[in-house]
């Protein structure tokens, strides 16, 4: 089984423009979160999927690999859609997200290992949640499981809700899931997911993974205990600036 990690990175993000190769702690973003993806021994291959030549020459420059992808795509399935395409040779794509600079190798290879049993479709990671604020932020999409470690449904809502319980007391009843967004693809199954139009519980949660379980697609999912730290805003990488300077000392 030979296995390809995908880092979707594109330049003209709605909250932070171009913030793929913002600076941080002397190394660009991408180049981080690449360097994190190399050390992932379990991958055969890594390649940054990007929509800007700017990002294509600075890949180059610091000795990464990197390929052109439309700028039409949707997401980054999408994207990663589009470079597989091109290199049939890959029987698995893992999406690594292009906005974590510090991404734990182990993670990578958590999804990754989820291929390892034939039968598996897709897969993503999800975590513990242990905070009550956490809990109910509709920007953690929260991850319902069966007893096969499959995802049945997402949500920006809490579920399940627990009846008869005060919401500060939930997490004391039930052991709650939030998503942490890094996906794996069977190549031919990301073919056929991204050819599927948008569903209407993709719509009500803006979930594209929703699209998949409506369609009746397995999504495998395994657990991390390591937390992830993401860059949607100059606030975030504020965050993140913080942190590794507190990790460096």
């Amino acid at each position: 089984m030979k296995i390809l990690g995908i880092i979707p990175a594109r330049y003209a993000s709605t909250r932070f423009p171009a913030k793929a190769i913002v600076d941080i702690a002397g190394k660009s973003m991408v180049q981080r979160v690449y360097e994190q993806a190399k050390k992932c021994t379990i991958l055969n291959e890594v390649i940054i999927a990007t929509d800007e030549q700017q990002i294509l020459e600075h890949v180059q420059q610091f000795g990464g690999k990197a390929v052109m992808t439309s700028l039409y795509h949707q997401s980054g399935t999408d994207r990663c859609a589009e470079v597989s395409a091109a290199f049939p040779e890959f029987d698995v794509v893992i999406n690594i997200q292009g906005d974590e600079p510090f991404i734990n190798p182990e993670q990578i290879t958590k999804v990754a290992a989820c291929f390892i049993d034939k039968k598996t479709e897709l897969a993503t990671l999800v975590k513990k949640i242990e905070q009550d604020e956490e809990l109910h932020n509709p920007n953690t999409p929260k991850v319902v499981l069966n007893n096969r470690s499959e995802a049945i449904y997402f949500s920006r809502s809490v579920i399940p809700y627990i009846r008869g319980q005060q919401l500060q007391n939930w997490l004391q009843h039930h052991t709650f899931y939030k998503h942490i967004g890094i996906y794996g693809y069977r190549a031919d199954i990301l073919q056929e997911i991204t050819k599927l139009p948008v569903s209407t519980l993709e719509k009500a949660e803006s979930l594209e993974q929703l699209r998949w379980i409506e369609n009746g697609y397995r999504i495998k999912v395994a657990e991390t205990e390591l937390e992830t730290l993401a860059v949607d805003t100059p606030a975030d990488l504020e965050n993140v600036l913080k942190k590794y300077s507190a990790d460096s000392q």
